[in-house]
């Protein structure tokens, strides 16, 4: 079995100890612990919005997906982070519609262009919220999780519920996590991703999604 999974940041590994500690590799290793035989591949950078993914997926992903037994998609913190930053320097609303149809337009894309090349099943990831005290991140990222939610049952996609491994828990599985507010972003480094244990978390949660259905 063939699992390739699609990303940014997250997906890429960073804030993890190693390469090693990142989910895509965890998920890998609990898979391969049972009595699945996978091979994992990665497309991921840190800083791809879903623009980036769907020109990845177009210009670099056929060959590896078209093998595919599986595909993850998790793609969407980038392009909030960038929405929220340019709402807190410009003291201007969140554009949410307007973050969310375009998001939906490229993930949409993505899922057909998955669909198109292989025979592989596709499962999305929802988005956690690394600012739980920030009421427009809670809006926003909740507006976001509905909308993936609507469009992953419109596909045939499976949602892989990764929010609610993280609710209440931010604090413990978010690398750097300070106050839980967006104003935190503003710093150098964004405490946003997963810890080595937020990884783990991640890995235990998303491998019975991967399984092959029986």
């Amino acid at each position: 079995m063939i699992y390739t999974a699609l990303g940014d940041s997250i997906t890429f590994g960073e804030n993890a100890s190693s390469l090693a500690k990142a989910y895509p590799q965890l998920t890998v290793s609990a898979l391969n612990s049972g009595s699945c035989k996978v091979q994992g591949f990665v497309l991921a950078r840190s800083g791809w919005t879903s623009d980036d993914l769907l020109d990845a997926v177009i210009w670099r992903g056929d060959s590896v997906i078209a093998h595919s037994s599986v595909v993850s998609v998790w793609i969407g913190g980038v392009d909030l982070a960038n929405a929220a930053l340019t709402s807190i320097a410009t003291k201007q609303p969140l554009a949410v519609k307007h973050l969310i149809a375009g998001y939906r337009r490229n993930v949409s894309a993505i899922f057909t262009r998955i669909k198109k090349g292989s025979r592989a099943r596709i499962v999305c990831c929802t988005q956690y919220n690394p600012f739980p005290n920030s009421p427009l991140a809670v809006e926003a990222i909740g507006q976001l999780n509905r909308m993936i939610t609507e469009l992953a049952h419109s596909c045939n996609v499976t949602v892989v519920p990764t929010h609610t491994w993280f609710e209440g828990k931010q604090a413990e599985l978010v690398h750097g996590f300070r106050n839980g507010k967006v104003e935190d972003a503003l710093s150098r480094s964004l405490p946003i991703h997963p810890n080595d244990r937020g990884h783990r978390v991640i890995a235990t949660g998303l491998a019975p999604f991967l399984l092959p259905r029986k």
